[in-house]
């Protein structure tokens, strides 16, 4: 049996202890600043891009992933003996997927899943990628099992500041301003791979956080409670502390992992924002 390597973009938003405990190898994104050309997670972090944007009122820029360094890397396993298993970012938020792809064809022995997802989302299909492998499965029952999986993704942020939103275009400034007004904070949902806006939320952080987790989590049946990650854009560590008490008393998790958004998701989604992200049940 082929030995199984799992590899990612930096957008997984894992945490290095997690990358380190499942073997998960991560390549990072292109973050400029001006114009200096970093990676994501390795030589610039979330507090970096928070800097840069407040000081210059626009964001950084960030670049996929190339085809030519993933298929540097992908031969490079692939000629240790490795089959290949690489999580994206969706192909509806990045050319990540595309040039893997290309890369993959020109190997061979690689399998390029679009997570359709972002964030810890693409983190959770890595994780479980990597405990199936370890199992024993094989590459193309991993495959299907991921595609599977990647439809029962539960995954959604609320966000704290708006004025991200609206210097990446996402957002007319004078609805980040009204908002910013009455105090909305909106939760963002991923579905079929795109961003959507859900529920609205009022008051401060603290308050909009909780009730945010609350509305996910509060009364549901269908959570697998297995394992579900807590991924914040350097939120106040109370906070962060609250909501992991919160998911614990409203669902009896086997694990509560919490992350922090790298500079891809950081630089769209801006300070303080917060996601609650786990699979829902099989049907």
């Amino acid at each position: 049996m082929a030995n199984i390597k799992v590899t990612c973009d930096s957008t997984c938003d894992l945490t290095q202890a997690l990358y380190e405990k499942y073997d998960i190898q991560t390549l990072p994104l292109g973050i400029t600043l001006g114009e200096e050309l970093h990676r994501d997670g390795v030589d610039i972090g979330a507090a970096e891009i928070f800097a840069y944007a407040d000081a210059h009122g626009q964001l950084p820029k960030t670049s996929a992933v190339s085809p030519g360094d993933y298929e540097a890397l992908f031969r490079e396993l692939v000629a240790r003996g490795s089959e290949v298993i690489h999580i994206n970012i969706s192909s509806e938020f990045s050319s990540c997927y595309q040039n893997a792809c290309l890369a993959a064809a020109e190997v061979g022995h690689v399998h390029v899943i679009d997570s359709r997802n972002l964030s810890s989302g693409s983190g959770h299909l890595a994780v479980l990628a990597a405990e199936l492998a370890a199992a024993g499965m094989d590459a193309e029952a991993i495959v299907a099992e991921l595609e599977r999986k990647k439809e029962l993704l539960d995954v959604s942020f609320v966000l704290q500041r708006l004025d991200y939103l609206a210097m990446g275009g996402r957002c007319p400034g004078v609805v980040a301003l009204g908002a910013s007004l009455l105090k909305l904070r909106p939760e963002i949902r991923v579905v079929e791979g795109k961003m959507i806006v859900g529920k609205k939320y009022r008051g401060d952080a603290q308050r909009t956080i909780l009730d945010y987790v609350r509305g996910r989590l509060e009364g549901r049946t269908d959570v697998d409670t297995r394992r579900i990650f807590i991924t914040h854009a350097k939120a106040p560590q109370p906070i962060v502390d609250e909501v992991a008490a919160l998911v614990r008393q409203l669902h009896p998790f086997e694990e509560v992992l919490v992350t922090e958004a790298g500079c891809t998701v950081s630089s769209h989604c801006g300070p303080d924002c917060l996601g609650v992200l786990f699979f829902k049940k099989e049907a």
